[in-house]
């Protein structure tokens, strides 16, 4: 017999199964997915399960997709969801998927490389990038993928120039300008046999494998062309302010910042005719495009909706000022690709903004040298170059002390030019680039305006450690309008050059003057000396004038570089001479001796095997020297080495006898490849091969 109150125990219980059972069918569970649209079909992509409702919570906590609340139509076949129905089969792992993208400008240049950073990042398919450029971010980008040699990635470009007359015809009050508007004319500027593309703007970034979003092709119908997001706002709805005309569009419209194109399709439907037509007969009534091509895409859809797929809105996550996207996702799982379609991009005010602009930054801070993973299961033809550098490293020995120094020579660093906007000054003959190599802690931008002249400074630094790029470039404000930046990055440490901090150089005007007076030409070879100096104190006032630094030195504010610890880097230079000299003199070399020098562009290069600490900038006079260059040293011109922090390099030096082991190994192989090319004159340099060099130099 049973205990008295056990069966109401076991009644309620059952009861409450019960409730549940009922509550999960009534309101949630997959269920719900067998509604079908009006279409009829069950199931279909961005089926969402139970009522709509909002996607976040109150306490803010992201749980789980869903649709957009409110929208015109909503209903069953409500399209703004998650994809709770049949997903579509994967592509073949190894078919290769298209992608095209409009960039123009230094800054589109930045971000479309933070967005392929995402893409490689979760992606399992070779990729083939189409990039339409203007001039500028040709240069930059077709330099950056030549030496970051990612396997499986092809890049094609196409000069935006040539477009532009298409779409110039077109008023645009859009911030992307004319640009804003070739996303219209790729039906008839990419390949005829490309028939599939995806279209995305510079301003996403990737949560997830972009075949995911490829797949999505499998659900257009025979007659549709173009996949779409749903607006993330109210703007179409023409309801955000008194007079506020939109362009038409079919209900809450579609936001053209992630496509799906059937190229073939739209070809074949005269695309080209069908959105001329529509924009001119729009722009009677409208004087310009706000939203630039999404205007007119959505007002071609608004006359031919049987174009249009609907894609699940987390394929397009927009973080406008006036978004509705938190309704959309509930957790971070949900997110696929998130649009930063706002002028204001990482100060946009959104709910969860936080969470997303550290997303954000995590692939902007990435390492894209991460990236150059081979995708095991697909084959493919390795990048120019790619072959023969795996080849050589493969031929180095690990267990060689000095592989780090052998793999280091090996390496192809990840270039970037031109890393921020800037004007370039107009040609004039004898210009003279400054160019120096530092980590990003030795920037000083305040004291590189200090430059007197024509100079266009070039600055090389290494990927670590380095403030975040979107400092650098929204806050900088010196930095950007005082030099253009050639950024080589790179996951180890700096490369053959001077490592020192930036030296400053005055005044550019007679070092011109110089080079003109000696009739330096391409028929005399000559490395003309710039004097070097340095401070030990972190506040100084630039001299600006040789009459101005004498002063200083006579005071014991400044020093001949080194003075104290390396003297004979730079003694040759003839300090007591160069006070009272008024034209250039000629100078001989000297062991170990380092200056820092004006050369012709097709100067012998520095050599790559000095890397990280010592000897780089002393190999790279000894061949100058070896070539017979003439050393002149200027008269007028200085510069001044500014106190800073040593180098891990220069700690390593000091602290490990490997080190300096290796230094000299290196050393050894350096003079017999200059006995091998200049025989017997290279002997004068074997004794300055052998000399130590001294721990102290920093």
């Amino acid at each position: 017999m049973l205990p008295r109150g056990r069966p109401r125990a076991l009644g309620a219980a059952a009861l409450l199964l019960l409730l549940l059972l009922l509550g999960f069918l009534l309101f949630g569970g997959d269920l719900g997915c067998e509604r079908r649209e009006p279409g009829g079909r069950a199931g279909a992509p961005g089926c969402f399960p139970g009522p709509l409702m909002p996607r976040v919570p109150p306490d803010g906590r992201l749980r789980r997709a869903a649709a957009l609340d409110g929208d015109p139509g909503a209903g069953p076949g409500d399209h703004n969801r998650s994809d709770c129905g049949p997903q579509p089969p994967p592509p073949p792992k190894c078919e290769l998927l298209h992608v095209a993208i409009v960039c123009a400008g230094h800054n589109s240049s930045r971000d479309v490389i933070t967005l392929v950073k995402s893409m490689l990042f979760y992606r399992k398919n070779p990729l083939h990038l189409h990039l339409v450029t203007d001039a500028v971010a040709r240069n930059i980008l077709e330099t950056l993928f030549h030496t970051w040699m990612v396997p499986a990635v092809r890049v094609s470009f196409y000069h935006a120039d040539q477009l532009k007359p298409q779409v110039s015809w077109i008023p645009n009050k859009h911030y992307s300008g004319l640009y804003g508007l070739m996303k219209l004319v790729l039906p008839s500027a990419l390949p005829a046999e490309l028939a599939r593309v995806i279209v995305l703007d510079t301003d996403v970034t990737f949560a997830s494998d972009i075949s995911e979003l490829w797949a999505l092709f499998a659900h257009f119908s025979d007659t549709q062309a173009i996949g779409l997001v749903e607006n993330q706002s109210d703007w179409y709805l023409g309801n955000l302010w008194k007079n506020h005309r939109p362009w038409p569009a079919l209900g809450r419209g579609f936001n053209t910042g992630v496509i799906l194109l059937r190229l073939d399709r739209l070809r074949q439907a005269g695309w080209e005719q069908m959105w001329r037509l529509t924009a001119r007969r729009e722009l009677l009534s409208l004087p310009a495009t706000s939203l630039a091509d999404q205007d007119i895409f959505n007002a071609v859809i608004k006359e031919h909706p049987g174009l249009v797929q609907r894609l699940p809105c987390v394929w397009n996550v927009q973080l406008s000022d006036h978004t509705l996207a938190e309704r959309c996702y509930s957790e971070a799982s949900d997110l696929k690709v998130i649009h930063w379609n706002s002028p204001k991009k990482l100060r946009v005010k959104n709910k969860h903004v936080e969470f997303f602009r550290n997303f954000y930054l995590t692939f902007l801070e990435y390492d894209g040298n991460l990236l150059r993973r081979e995708l095991f299961v697909c084959p493919s033809q390795p990048p120019p170059g790619a072959e023969q550098l795996q080849q050589a490293l493969a031929q180095l020995d690990e267990e060689d002390p000095c592989f780090e120094f052998r793999q280091q020579q090996l390496t192809v660093h990840r270039v970037h030019v031109t890393f921020l906007p800037h004007e370039p000054p107009p040609p004039r003959p004898h210009d003279v680039t400054l160019v120096a190599q530092l980590s990003m802690d030795r920037t000083w931008p305040t004291m590189w305006c200090t430059v007197r002249g024509p100079y266009t400074p070039s600055t090389s630094f290494a990927t670590w450690p380095w403030p975040r790029p979107s400092r650098l470039t929204s806050s900088s404000v010196t930095l950007t309008s005082c030099l253009p930046i050639l950024s080589t990055t790179t996951s180890g440490r700096p490369g053959p050059a001077s490592t020192a901090a930036p030296p400053v150089v005055v005044p550019t005007r007679r070092i011109r003057a110089s080079i003109e007076q000696l009739g330096l030409g391409s028929r005399r070879k000559a490395a003309l000396v710039v004097p070097a100096f340095e401070t030990l104190r972190y506040r100084f006032s630039f001299p600006h004038s040789k009459v101005e630094l004498l002063a200083l030195l006579d005071a014991g504010t400044l020093y001949t570089f080194r003075y104290h610890e390396w003297p004979r880097g730079h003694a040759p230079t003839d300090y007591a001479r160069w006070r009272e000299a008024q034209a250039p003199y000629r100078v001989q070399w000297a062991a170990n001796y380092e200056p820092y020098v004006v050369v012709p562009r097709d100067c012998p290069r520095y050599d790559p095997r000095f890397v990280g600490f010592g000897w780089n900038k002393v190999a790279h006079i000894v061949e100058l020297d070896a070539q017979e260059y003439e050393l002149l040293v200027l008269p007028e011109a200085f510069t001044i080495h500014l106190p800073h922090a040593p180098s891990l390099d220069i700690s390593r030096f000091r602290s490990s006898p490997t080190y300096r082991d290796c230094l000299q190994a290196l050393k050894d192989e350096f003079h017999q490849d200059l006995s091998r090319h200049h025989g017997a004159a290279a002997l004068k340099y074997l004794p300055a091969l052998q000399q130590p060099q001294s721990p102290a130099r920093g």
